[in-house]
């Protein structure tokens, strides 16, 4: 059950192996009044109905937002066409996801459960998160850093899991070949740096194109981007302005496929990772763990679960967030030392590989969809 219709122009390799029908629910409401009018006429007498309503402006009070209101009619739609046979339900992030959930739960007297990652959590207040998590039966979320901040606000502490989202290495093979020796002495052979990720305020984008601009004269470099998002062009402005906009290609979003070949083809991997001005942050960012899978060396910051998959010094380097010098000192450092970027890169691969398995993660789940598909019971 979506939310929102897909805007990503790309089909990854992933969506075309999905073989499980989608029942879009209504974007906006005024989309598909029908659909809306029809579920509430079918609810409204019931009392799960004042049950649910009661929640939901209990929550309308402290957020006075057309989302909140949308939030309740897409919960009408889908308690109403829900499958009888359903006995919980599940949702993929704890923000607006997590809300029509447990308005829907409430309405079909269901149990539900949820999984949280990084700005559903950060930027959700936080009695909304504890009246959630007095609610739910179980909370799943991918890193420890999350998994704290979610027990303290919780009831029972024991409500909240750590499960780490890893990679299926079926997509994610070893590289072919080894990185390139490239040291950046040579104008002719720059190094190249890959970065991934969307132009949003929580990546950093801006320490990075001030940091590559604070690199020696005499270092060679090039910079390739992957990735859309609102804040694009601001950033192609501030490169023209720093004088370094012909060392960088913007490619947009990209397929996976490619990706993976971008990260054999880069020799260094940065991701400048920030906490927003919203509260908004990374969790444990999916290119990090992509590109160490590679043997790519990488650069990050210590922002959030980062430091739980890169250990500064050993499986890449690790700056403080909001600091172009050091971050410009790290890929300095290793740019020039193609010797010392191989031993990350296969530190931080063997790493990945040996504890952030998808496999791992699903393993973990099982458990618990065995219970809920049991309505509650102990398999």
């Amino acid at each position: 059950m979506s939310l929102r219709h897909p805007t990503d122009k790309h089909v990854h390799p992933v969506h075309r192996e999905i073989a499980a029908p989608v029942t879009y629910l209504p974007e906006y409401l005024h989309q598909e009044p029908g659909r809306v009018w029809r579920a509430w006429r079918a609810l409204r007498r019931t009392a799960a109905y004042a049950r649910a309503r009661r929640v939901w402006l209990g929550d309308l009070r402290r957020d006075l937002t057309s989302n909140r209101v949308r939030r309740f009619g897409q919960a009408l739609v889908l308690a109403h066409e829900l499958p009888p046979d359903v006995t919980w339900l599940y949702a993929h992030f704890l923000h607006t996801p997590a809300s029509v959930a447990r308005y829907a739960a409430v309405l079909r007297g269901l149990p539900w459960s949820c999984s949280a990652h990084a700005k559903d959590i950060w930027t959700s207040p936080d009695w909304e998160k504890r009246e959630k998590l007095a609610d739910l039966r179980w909370l799943v979320t991918c890193t420890r850093a999350n998994a704290d901040h979610l027990a303290a606000l919780a009831p029972d502490p024991a409500r909240v899991s750590l499960v780490y989202h890893g990679l299926d290495f079926a997509r994610f093979p070893p590289p072919e070949a080894p990185h390139s020796q490239r040291d950046g002495s040579d104008p002719a052979a720059p190094v190249v740096i890959l970065s991934v990720g969307r132009a949003v305020a929580k990546k950093g984008y801006p320490d990075l194109i001030a940091a590559l601009a604070a690199l020696p004269a005499g270092l060679h470099w090039r910079l390739v981007h992957i990735g859309g998002g609102p804040l694009l062009q601001d950033l192609k402005d501030r490169a023209e302005q720093a004088g370094i906009a012909g060392r960088i290609d913007w490619l947009g979003a990209r397929p996976q496929d490619e990706v993976l070949a971008r990260y054999r083809a880069a020799d260094l991997f940065v991701l400048a990772s920030r906490i927003a001005a919203d509260g908004d942050r990374d969790g444990l960012p999916n290119v990090l763990m992509e590109a160490q899978s590679q043997a790519l060396a990488c650069v990050a910051t210590r922002v959030s679960a980062i430091p739980e998959l890169i250990e500064d010094g050993a499986t890449g380097l690790l700056v403080p967030p909001d600091d172009p010098a050091a971050l410009a000192s790290a890929i300095g450092d290793l740019a020039r030392d193609p010797d010392r970027r191989r031993r990350l890169g296969e530190l931080g691969m063997a790493r990945v590989r040996a504890d952030f398995s998808v496999d791992a993660g699903i393993a973990r789940l099982l458990p618990r969809f065995a219970e809920a598909r049991q309505g509650g019971d102990r398999p």
